[in-house]
């Protein structure tokens, strides 16, 4: 077992790290109270190749392994929530389909423009009445004369409204041959007579990325626009999420990972009794849990990466370290700002910001529930 990170790996986290830190962080704060979507910081995470890294070169990626894309939105995440929220939702679920279950054609037609930070594709899953129930969707796509008529919504959906917003990728009820009730994707692009979307604001959390609600009345789009063969959206979908939960841990990790930093810089500068904070046992000891926490998640998370890259089963990795490393966060953020005090509660101190940004990681891509009930299952079969 080798824990050493290679050459590449190591280029890939300082160059992220040096963007978050040079880029992100002097405007982290101010979208953040504004609630809004950065242009200008999407476009440069494009430029720094972060859209499409595990694509291969002929489709605009970088052709790079999963731990490296892994590690992209860790070194966000310790920085800011919402431009990881993009990139990870933008990588894994508005890509990630379209790369793995699209004709050559469709392919060629859409990924090379959404790695270049100039375009963003969506992931149309959730509705007001299918969250955790997946097969609860309600949006219909019926196909006549050549023609997909799609009717219906979604909510709760990153990257569907903003400027860059090109389009989305659509779980819809259809009907089998015989009849029946079938899930199927459909590719439906920004611009689409009787295709709408409408920011989502006033929220808790990533209040810099683009949330958004997408309606379709009466949408028509060409048959060859379904991705992967009929009935087999739901199949598409699910397994997408198995991708996307990877990028959720990082997200948690990255988030604890700068928690923790901020913590330790806090507890040596802040003075009570005569002395700083750090060197009480009770806040060394807090400390400590809270680095072995990150550590923990890490080497879970990282061996789940590996798994997929070395083409071996991961669902269950995945579901866990995505529970893991979204709980982490939580407990991490919280004994953070306990170590803050009543500052930590101050917009002024960026841990406020954590505390808020955590809290969609064990909502987000199926809830901390879902992961217990499908790591349950791969154990119990």
């Amino acid at each position: 077992m080798n824990f050493d990170l290679s050459e590449e790996h190591k280029l890939i986290r300082q160059t992220v790290r040096d963007f978050a830190e040079r880029e992100v962080k002097p405007v982290a704060q101010e979208l953040d109270e504004k609630g809004e979507f950065s242009v200008e910081l999407t476009k440069k995470m494009g430029e720094l190749g972060l859209f499409g890294m595990y694509l291969p070169e002929q489709y605009g990626g970088q052709a790079t392994d999963t731990l490296s894309y892994i590690i992209a939105v860790e070194e966000l995440a310790r920085i800011d929530s919402s431009q990881a929220a993009t990139l990870a939702a933008h990588n894994s679920l508005g890509i990630g389909p379209l790369y793995y279950f699209g004709t050559k054609k469709q392919k060629e037609k859409y990924l090379p423009n959404l790695c270049t930070g100039e375009a963003l594709w969506a992931f149309g899953l959730t509705e007001p009445d299918a969250g955790s129930d997946s097969r609860g969707t309600k949006t219909t796509a019926e196909l006549t004369d050549g023609n997909w008529k799609i009717n219906g919504s979604k909510i709760f959906i990153t990257n569907g409204a903003s400027a860059l917003a090109t389009g989305a990728t659509v779980q819809t009820v259809t009907k089998s041959p015989t009849g029946n009730k079938q899930f199927t994707t459909i590719i439906v692009d920004e611009g689409t007579k009787g295709y709408t979307t409408r920011p989502m604001h006033g929220k808790m959390m990533w209040r810099a990325s683009d949330t958004a609600e997408l309606y379709f009345d009466d949408c028509i789009v060409p048959e060859e626009n379904m991705l992967g063969r009929r009935g087999q959206g739901s199949k598409i979908m699910l397994s997408t999420l198995d991708n996307g939960r990877l990028s959720i841990g990082a997200m948690g990790l990255g988030l604890a990972q700068g928690a923790l930093e901020l913590a330790v810089a806090y507890s040596k500068e802040r003075k009570q009794f005569g002395r700083a904070i750090s060197s009480f046992q009770a806040i060394s000891f807090r400390i400590a849990d809270m680095a072995m926490k990150v550590e923990l998640g890490r080497n879970l998370l990282y061996k789940a990466c590996w798994l997929k890259d070395n083409k071996k089963p991961f669902g269950k990795e995945a579901a866990m370290s995505k529970l893991y490393c979204s709980e982490i966060a939580k407990e991490v953020a919280d004994d953070a700002v306990q170590i803050f005090g009543g500052y930590g509660l101050m917009k002024d101190y960026p841990i406020e910001r954590f505390y808020r940004d955590q809290r969609l990681l064990q909502i987000g891509e199926g809830t901390s529930e879902i992961q217990r009930l499908v790591i349950a299952r791969e154990i119990l079969k």
